[in-house]
C-alpha cells in the first residue's frame, strides 16, 4: 500500500462586498498561475456571499511550498483587498512537519489524517 502523503489547504477569506468582483477576477489569475504546478491535485475557488474559499490540494509538503512560491506575489494582492479569516492544512503528520515552520505567520489549524484512508 502506497504512503499517502496528500495534503489539503483550507483557506477562508472575508471579502469586502464592494471587492468581491475584483477578488473573483484575482482568482482567475491564481487558477492560470497554478494551471502548470506540478504536484497540484485540484484547484479552485468558490463562493457563499462575502466569504471566498481556495479548495486546493497537493501530492504532498513540496507542492505546497512551491506553490505558495509561485503564488506569493498574487497572495498579497488578495490581502490588499480580503481579509485570511481561517486556514486549515489537512496531511499527514510527517507533510504537517516539513509545513509547520513555513507556514507559521500564516497561524494555520493543522489537522492530522489518519492512517488508512483511500487514495485512487
Amino acid at each position: 500500500m502506497n504512503q499517502d502523503t496528500v495534503c489539503t489547504l483550507v483557506p477562508y477569506f472575508d471579502v469586502p462586498a464592494d471587492k468581491v468582483d475584483e477578488f473573483k477576477a484575482l482568482g482567475k489569475r491564481f487558477v492560470e498561475r497554478t494551471r502548470s504546478e506540478p504536484g497540484c491535485v485540484h484547484y479552485a475557488f468558490s463562493f457563499s456571499g462575502c466569504t471566498a474559499h481556495c479548495r486546493e490540494g497537493y501530492d504532498n509538503a513540496e507542492a505546497i511550498l512551491h506553490h505558495l512560491d509561485n503564488v506569493g506575489a498574487l497572495l498579497q494582492e488578495a490581502l490588499a483587498i480580503a481579509y485570511l479569516i481561517k486556514l486549515e492544512v489537512h496531511a499527514p503528520e510527517a507533510e504537517i512537519a516539513k509545513l509547520r515552520d513555513p507556514l507559521t505567520a500564516m497561524k494555520p489549524q493543522y489537522f492530522v489524517l489518519e492512517e488508512g484512508g483511500i487514495r485512487r
